[in-house]
């Protein structure tokens, strides 16, 4: 069984923010997309998953980035 994020709830432990390159739309998951469900092109998609306690640790997205 996988272990669920204790600040996200909906959100699974390996569970990763992606943020797409072209129109900035974040998505979550264990791997980035292969085509951005916004803007439906394939774009580079950027880890912006907080892994920190000062932005809120795994499970949030890290503001500075």
């Amino acid at each position: 069984m996988t272990e669920q994020n204790q600040t996200n709830p909906g959100l699974q432990a390996q569970d990763v923010h992606w943020k797409c390159g072209n129109c900035g739309r974040t998505t979550c998951s264990q791997t980035p997309p292969e085509v951005c469900p916004a803007c439906n092109e394939k774009c580079d998609f950027k880890n912006v998953t907080c892994y920190a306690p000062e932005c809120g640790g795994p499970g949030n997205i890290d503001p500075r980035l």
